[in-house]
């Protein structure tokens, strides 16, 4: 049954007007019903509006298996911003989308407030879509100008290297400052006191001082994570029209990084406000209120579907039952602050503490070789550091630009360290050949095997010492 639009609409601002009143703080929210495909494109592109690329049509098809098959389903994509924007699916029922409607201002409470969510609006601005717009109308430009092969040949290298961004960096930088640092080949030799007496003798020419000869800094003066940034800074041969695309995948990535790295929390702070404000909205009927809370507990529950048992996190479930945990235990002034500072690295190594574990049922699983899964684990720190390494470096292994050569080859270096091993070769090759059909030069990645043994990966050959 389709949702009616005016007594939605009307529910939706007397929520608000609660979420106010229970001290929410939010960007004004745009709400709008759409058609399930369009729903599903926006799921599946991340934006209303976006460069086209082959990538999207593929998940498009994997989405509408899995909808098909029962296993996903989309309520509602929102979009954080100045304003905010909220996209519901008609055809859900009115109970369903009025409990969306409350989840949607949790998110925007959260995005106003949230630290992450705030840097990038101070960055980038408010405005998303508006700017997602721009960029793809520049994009079929450029298509029409260059051609579909030619573009889709630097959105496929972007695109596969779309987490590889440094957050800990600004948006907007300026490219490096290669003469700091610069100094004359032979700088600091001085003469000894022996030399400098025979330097004086009557009659002995002073020998003219040959010229000092500058040596470039290099580049880049520290190992460089932000690939997109540096690819579209200091590739030797890209274009213009081509350098934009770079930027312009990377900006969208830093939009979408908080939303990221603040999953858990966020969803679990938005189910936590429409589950409250459902209870006290004493405006809505009785039997809406019940089928929103049979949503409620459809979206919150431990498990992806029936008795099955879950080998990945909920987000909506386990962060629901840690602001739960919280606000019960620290009271809801703590659990602002925490929300303000937090993302869910810090979220999850600070609050989820053992007890809690234990009552969630939370553990660290492995697989035998015939498939068979155990227990590994259930210290909690060994949960809590399984629950966050695929959110590690945006899901990406940790691959920075170490040197630049004069002759414009490049070489990358993996912190193998840091992401507890090797890499994949196949995924490596497949990463490298992009990198160097937009680099137009050698490109060489340093890394280790499995066996912790130093490797050099070129796109060109196979494994070597």
């Amino acid at each position: 049954m389709n949702t009616p639009a005016p007594v939605l609409k009307d529910y939706a601002e007397r929520i608000e007007q609660l979420a106010t009143k229970l001290g929410l703080d939010f960007y004004p929210v745009d709400f709008e019903l759409v058609p399930n495909n369009f729903m599903m494109e926006i799921a599946v592109y991340g934006l209303p509006v976006r460069m086209r690329h082959w990538s999207f049509g593929v998940r498009y098809i994997h989405q509408l298996i899995r909808q098909s098959m029962g296993h996903s389903r989309i309520f509602e994509v929102m979009f954080p911003g100045d304003p905010c924007h909220a996209y519901l699916v008609e055809n859900n029922s009115l109970p369903e989308n009025t409990l969306v409607t409350a989840h949607v201002l949790g998110h925007a409470d959260f995005a106003k407030n949230n630290h992450l969510f705030a840097r990038f609006m101070e960055m980038a601005g408010g405005h998303i879509l508006e700017q997602a717009a721009a960029r793809a109308h520049r994009i079929e430009a450029a298509l029409t100008q260059y051609g579909q092969q030619r573009v889709e040949a630097i959105l496929d290298a972007a695109l596969a290297l779309e987490p590889h961004i440094d957050i800990n960096q600004e948006l907007h930088r300026r490219p490096y400052d290669t003469n700091n640092g610069a100094v004359p080949a032979g700088a600091g030799f001085e003469p000894a006191a022996f030399q400098k007496r025979y330097q004086n003798l009557p009659g002995e020419k002073t020998a003219s001082r040959p010229q000092p000869t500058y040596s470039r800094a290099p580049i880049p003066p520290q190992p460089e994570y932000d690939l997109l940034w540096f690819i579209a800074n200091y590739a030797p041969d890209l274009e213009g029209w081509e350098r934009d695309i770079f930027l312009a995948v990377r900006e969208e990535s830093y939009y979408f990084y908080p939303v990221f790295a603040c999953q858990i929390m966020n969803e679990g702070w938005a189910s936590y406000w429409h589950a409250r404000l459902l209870r006290e909205a004493d405006f809505l009927p009785h039997d809406l209120y019940l089928s929103a809370i049979k949503a409620h507990s459809d979206v919150v529950r431990p498990y992806a579907s029936g008795d099955q048992v879950a080998l990945s996190i909920n987000p909506y479930h386990l962060g629901f039952s840690m602001w739960e945990h919280i606000i019960e235990t620290r009271g809801l002034a703590a659990a602002r602050q925490i929300c303000k500072e937090e993302d869910d690295f810090g979220f999850i190594r600070n609050y989820l503490d053992e007890d809690l574990a234990e009552k969630l049922g939370l553990f660290v699983y492995q697989a035998d070789q015939d498939g068979e899964i155990k227990i590994a684990d259930r210290d909690i720190h060994a949960v809590r550091e399984a629950i966050l390494a695929p959110k590690f470096n945006y899901g990406a292994p940790r691959v920075a630009a170490s040197l630049l050569h004069l002759d414009g080859s490049l070489e990358l270096t993996h912190d193998s360290n840091s992401d507890g091993g090797g890499l994949d070769t196949d995924s490596a090759m497949r990463v490298l050949d992009y990198v160097e059909r937009i680099w137009r030069r050698p490109v060489t990645l340093h890394t280790v095997d499995r066996r912790g043994d130093p490797r050099r990966v070129s796109s060109k050959s196979n494994f070597a010492s």
